[in-house]
C-alpha cells in the first residue's frame, strides 16, 4: 500500500513540474521567425563599411529590408537578392537586427560587426548622418538564461510547484493515517 502512495505522489510531482516548466522555445524569447518565406544576410559577420548580400526566397511581394546599420533596401518582386553597404559608424563587436518584410509578414536575423575597418577605404571619414528611422540602436543583452522572464513569472511558477508538492504531501499523509488504523 505504501508503494502505491509513493508512486502516486511521485507521478503527481513529475506532472506538476512538467506542466510548470517553461517551453524550450522560451529560451529564445522574442525570436520567433517562422515565416512563409526564407531570408538571410551574407555574410552574417562583417566589418564596418563592408557590403552584405540580402537574400529572400518564396516572397510573392516586394521585400523591404531594414536595419539600423544600413539604408533601407527593397528587393523587387521576382528578384531574390540585393546588396547593402554597412555604415562606417557601425560599432565593432555590436549585433544589429535586420528585418525582412514580405507583404504582411516580417522576420528578423542578426548582423554582427567585427572589429577593424575593411581595407577598401581605411581613411574614409563617416559621411552618413542617420535619420530618426535608423536610430533603433544595437541589439544587445539577448541570450541570457532568464531572458524574457520576470520575477513575477518566476515567483508564480515557484508557488505553483510548492502548492502541488504540498497537496501531494497532504494527500499522502492523510491516506497513510487511514490505512494504518
Amino acid at each position: 500500500m505504501r508503494a502505491i502512495r509513493v508512486a502516486s505522489a511521485a507521478l503527481l510531482t513529475a506532472t506538476a513540474l512538467t506542466l510548470t516548466a517553461p517551453p524550450a522555445s522560451a529560451a529564445v524569447a522574442g525570436e520567433e521567425n517562422i515565416t512563409s518565406f526564407g531570408f538571410r544576410v551574407t555574410p552574417s559577420t562583417i566589418a564596418a563599411g563592408g557590403q552584405v548580400t540580402l537574400s529572400v526566397d518564396g516572397c510573392e511581394h516586394n521585400t523591404k529590408v531594414t536595419s539600423g546599420v544600413f539604408d533601407d533596401v527593397t528587393i523587387p518582386k521576382g528578384q531574390t537578392t540585393a546588396t547593402a553597404k554597412v555604415f562606417w559608424e557601425a560599432k565593432p563587436g555590436a549585433m544589429y537586427e535586420v528585418t525582412f518584410t514580405c507583404g504582411q509578414e516580417s522576420g528578423t536575423t542578426d548582423l554582427t560587426i567585427v572589429g577593424g575597418q575593411s581595407s577598401a577605404n581605411p581613411t574614409h571619414q563617416p559621411s552618413h548622418q542617420p535619420t530618426p528611422h535608423h536610430t533603433r540602436g544595437v541589439k544587445a543583452g539577448v541570450g541570457g538564461s532568464s531572458d524574457g522572464f520576470d520575477a513575477q513569472q518566476i515567483a508564480l511558477g515557484g508557488a505553483l510547484v510548492a502548492g502541488v508538492l504540498g497537496t501531494a504531501y497532504y494527500w499522502t499523509r492523510r491516506r497513510g493515517g487511514q490505512g494504518d488504523a
